[in-house]
Parts: structure tokens; C-alpha cells; sequence
């Protein structure tokens, strides 16, 4: 049914990333399809990296943990962006065309008076996007 699965991760919060984590994980073996963990991150310095190749490495480091909690293979792909809060829904959609995806599982959480106004990341995503969007809360 499913042949690539994404899951956009936010490395800052990674402790709010195991239920989406393991649903994904679940899609994977069921369907036996390809699972890519993707991050997005500035070009300036932030509290998870100094430079985006640091990035990337603990994107990748994250992803070879996962693949070992998960038992599925796990690539990852991590995107730059001169201003992630400005582009984040935009660069996670090109992501999955990038990769094929057909499927993006995201972690959400209860919606606020935030949301009512703004979309949140998974909502904008699942209402815009032409790839299936699997929402876990």
C-alpha cells in the first residue's frame, strides 16, 4: 500500500516524537516500505547544532538509534532553510516529492487558540499537500 514513508522530526523535541516514531515504524514493517526521518534546520547556529553538516550528523545519528528502537531500516534527510519558521510546511512538502514519499506520518499536538487562527505544521500539511498525511497526537 505504502512505499516510502516520511516523518518530518524536530530534534529539539525529541522526546515528543514516540508515538509518531512508532506508528511510522508499525507503516514501515506492515508494508514493508522505506522510512526517512527529515529535519529541517537554519543556517545560523541553534541549540541542536552549530553548522547544518553538524545537523545533518545528529539527524543521521538520531535515525541509526531509531532504526535500532523501530527494527526498520531508517535513512535520514536533513534540509536547510534560511528562515525554517517562515518555510518549514513548504520545505517538508518538497521533502516528501523529493523523496517519493506517499505517506507522511507527523506528531501534532492539542490544538489551541493558536490553531483556530494558524494552521499548525501537520494540519497545513495534510490540507495542502497531494501526498497522504497520517496526524498522530
Amino acid at each position: 500500500m505504502y512505499k516510502s514513508i516520511m516523518v518530518p522530526v524536530d530534534l529539539e523535541h525529541q522526546d515528543k516524537l514516540g508515538k509518531a516514531l512508532t506508528t511510522a515504524g508499525l507503516f514501515a514493517k506492515e508494508f514493508k516500505a522505506d522510512l526517512t526521518l527529515v529535519g529541517v534546520t537554519p543556517t545560523v547556529p541553534t541549540a541542536v547544532a552549530h553548522t547544518p553538516e553538524e545537523f545533518a550528523q545528529k539527524l543521521k545519528g538520531f535515525g541509526e538509534r531509531q532504526a535500532g528502537v523501530l527494527g526498520v531500516p531508517v535513512q535520514t534527510k536533513a534540509v536547510t532553510s534560511a528562515d525554517p519558521a517562515r518555510d518549514l510546511d513548504d520545505a517538508l512538502d518538497k521533502a516528501a516529492h523529493e523523496l517519493g514519499a506517499d505517506l507522511v506520518v507527523m506528531g501534532t499536538h492539542m490544538p489551541g487558540i493558536y490553531e483556530h487562527v494558524f494552521s499548525s505544521n501537520a494540519g497545513y500539511l495534510a490540507s495542502h499537500s497531494d501526498i497522504s498525511v497520517f496526524v498522530v497526537r
